[in-house]
């Protein structure tokens, strides 16, 4: 997963960001497109994305909302459309702020780090008596170690990491796997039941990892 999703149709604007963001040490990747953006978050997913609104093809408002609709992921709408309709537009779809281009560097950066620090800088994950502790990589439940495969662990993260809504499956198995994996889909209904038998009180009756018929799991 990338640190930072840039979708930005302008090159020498997206390159002049993306030096300033990997002289922070964050991992970017770039689409010039919204198209190209959304096969990148497919295939890698995102800590954050930045996004344009005025791009070749479909538009970023189109990319927020299709973002949007696959997770929780914090979306920053930098645009020089600056009309009161563009930036209502923008947050009623899901972007967590709209900053008017042309900006100040050092107000983005310390925007940027921000977010990373109220969102991710916490190591652990709990619901009730089950915690998670992602630097350890460890999970206990009701003050038991639970002994978790790699791709349990990494799953059971990705799921309670955007608690309460509904991944695609397909979503969720390029996060783990990598759509390039040689695993086969089924995969993931075979760990997700590894894993309700290790988190759920009646694993054929879950109330933590429930089915979306149609679309894929949400954590509850």
């Amino acid at each position: 997963m990338v640190d930072i999703l840039i979708v930005e149709d302008n090159r020498e604007l997206s390159e002049l960001l993306c030096d300033f963001l990997r002289a922070e040490h964050y991992h970017v990747a770039v689409a010039e497109s919204g198209e190209k953006a959304l096969k990148l978050y497919g295939e890698e997913g995102a800590k954050l994305v930045i996004l344009d609104i005025m791009l070749p093809g479909m538009d970023g408002f189109a990319v927020c909302k299709k973002i949007r609709e696959r997770g929780n992921t914090p979306i920053l709408i930098v645009s020089a459309k600056t009309a009161k309709e563009d930036k209502l537009n923008g947050l009623i779809l899901g972007a967590d702020d709209y900053i008017e281009k042309p900006y100040d560097i050092d107000l983005m950066l310390a925007k940027i780090d921000g977010i990373f620090k109220r969102r991710y800088a916490l190591d652990t994950l709990s619901d009730g008596e089950l915690i998670v502790n992602r630097a350890a990589r460890t999970v206990t439940r009701g003050g038991k170690v639970l002994e978790m495969r790699a791709k349990e662990f990494d799953l059971l993260v990705l799921l309670m990491e955007q608690k309460g809504r509904a991944l695609n499956k397909e979503y969720i198995f390029n996060q783990i796997w990598g759509n390039e994996s040689f695993s086969e889909p089924q995969t993931l209904t075979v760990h997700i039941k590894w894993l309700r038998e290790k988190i759920e009180e009646d694993p054929k009756h879950p109330k933590r990892i429930l089915t979306v018929w149609g679309v894929g799991y949400r954590y509850q």
